[in-house]
């Protein structure tokens, strides 16, 4: 039966076989059959149909490196820290640039410029006595009058003072620093130095003839005098309007200033101002304290060393430690030349004896016991700062200098923590996104699994 099975489906094969041929042989003997056009397109759609199709462009292969051991391009052959030196320098060139503008912007705006920052600095020493009335129930308004008012009759009793020290001992200053000269002069003959009466006299008719020679040079001084007493009375009344109206309105102040900030900067600023603002206090209090205990100290040494003037030159010693770590010793020096004109030159070095000890106090106890915590910053900043704001904008400069480091260096790090905060809430948001992402996959059956791998096999269903 077998055999009988396979014959009859040989056969059945070949007939159907024989029947396809055929029907391909019968097709090719009839003429081809022509559809009317149903549009006059019709011809020219034949026509381009029947244009053959371009040739495809040989795709050329890149010319190999005829040197295999240099680089295949100029640029390969930079080094990559050449490269990433070269597009730091172009930027940090821009910034350069930029600073430079900003910088001269200042300089031509010297008068105002420095009238806020002297008033943000007033500010800053005088809001916390604003917010402890307005926590005992003070208005807004009554509380920054007042303490603006206050401030401003202490600095009026501070200067009269000065003046009146000055004036009720000048006659006496006079007298001493007469002697004193005298015996300079018999120091500077007598002493190490063995100079003639001779060379002292052609140094006194030199310093003469140069002031002679330069009338007209000390003539426009007193023009430009006359500018600076102007610049200063300006100054002042924009320093007094500042604070009073930051005293008063700060709060609505900054979030002027906020709003004139690009939306994705504002949040990182309202958390960076607050910080700066208190570093700026912190400094500010701390230095009117370190200031008060250097002028203290130095103002009672001179005056147990009978040096006249002790207490205007202690108040001058107060306002020159607003610089740290120099300005007490610059403004210390001119306690010195009182000191030698008028009581010679031991009490003179026995006053530059008190003058570096208390420098050498502040710098390693009053400074890192009284700032070192609000404010962060190295000495050696602290020095090249001062220097450099000297440099740009004179003794303005150096006074705001060290605050402003200080300040920039808050808000930087303020903003490195925040974004390293964000990173680390992003990284954790991921990961609990993907671990529930992994607990709602549906776990597969092992049968299915089986026909994923050889997918021709077939899976029965399950009765």
């Amino acid at each position: 039966m077998s055999s009988v099975a396979g014959w009859a489906g040989r056969a059945a094969g070949a007939l159907a076989k024989r029947a396809a041929e055929a029907s391909m042989a019968d097709q090719d003997e009839l003429p081809p059959v022509h559809e009317p056009s149903a549009s006059p397109r019709a011809p020219r759609r034949a026509a381009a149909a029947a244009v053959p199709e371009p040739a495809p462009v040989p795709i050329r292969e890149r010319p190999r490196n005829p040197h295999p051991t240099r680089p295949a391009t100029p640029a390969e052959a930079v080094p990559w820290g050449l490269r990433v030196a070269a597009e730091s320098t172009w930027r940090l060139v821009v910034l350069g640039f930029a600073l430079y503008v900003v910088f001269q912007v200042v300089d031509m705006l010297r008068v105002v410029a420095f009238a806020v920052l002297a008033g943000v600095l007033v500010s800053a020493l005088l809001e916390p006595t604003v917010s402890w009335l307005r926590r005992h129930g003070v208005p807004r308004s009554l509380a920054a009058l007042g303490t603006f008012l206050a401030g401003l009759v202490s600095i009026g009793l501070v200067g009269w003072f000065v003046v009146w020290q000055v004036t009720s001992n000048i006659d006496d200053v006079s007298s001493k620093a007469q002697k004193g000269v005298g015996q300079l002069h018999d120091w500077l003959v007598k002493g190490p130095f063995h100079l003639t009466h001779q060379q002292l006299q052609d140094f006194t008719t030199q310093v003469q003839s140069a002031i002679g020679s330069n009338t007209n040079q000390i003539t426009s001084l007193g023009f430009s005098t006359v500018g600076i007493v102007i610049d200063l009375v300006t100054g002042t009344l924009l320093a007094a309007f500042t604070t009073y109206f930051l005293l008063y309105d700060g709060a609505r102040i900054w979030s002027w200033v906020l709003r004139g900030l690009p939306q994705q900067s504002r949040y990182a600023m309202a958390g960076a101002g607050p910080k700066a603002w208190a570093t700026l206090t912190a400094y500010v209090r701390g230095t009117v304290a370190v200031a008060f205990i250097d002028a203290l100290c130095i103002g009672i040494g001179i005056d147990l060393l009978g040096v006249p003037l002790a207490v205007p030159l202690a108040v001058i010693i107060f306002l020159g430690a607003f610089v740290p770590l120099v300005g007490a010793l610059v403004t210390g020096t001119l306690a010195v030349l009182v000191a030698l004109v008028t009581q010679g030159v031991p009490t003179a070095g026995l006053v530059l004896v008190v003058l570096v000890a208390v420098m050498q106090i502040e710098g390693h106890l009053l400074q890192p016991l009284i700032l070192g915590r609000a404010v962060r910053v190295h000495p050696l900043a602290v020095v090249l700062g001062v220097a450099s704001g000297s440099i740009i904008g004179g003794i303005g400069g150096a006074v705001v200098a060290v605050p402003l480091i200080a300040v920039i260096n808050t808000v930087v790090g303020h903003l490195r923590r925040r974004n390293a905060a964000a990173d680390e809430v992003f990284v954790a948001l991921e990961t609990a996104q993907d671990a529930a992402e992994a607990r709602q996959e549906p776990v597969p059956h092992p049968a299915q699994e089986s026909a994923d791998a050889d997918p021709s096999r077939e899976v029965p269903l399950a009765t």
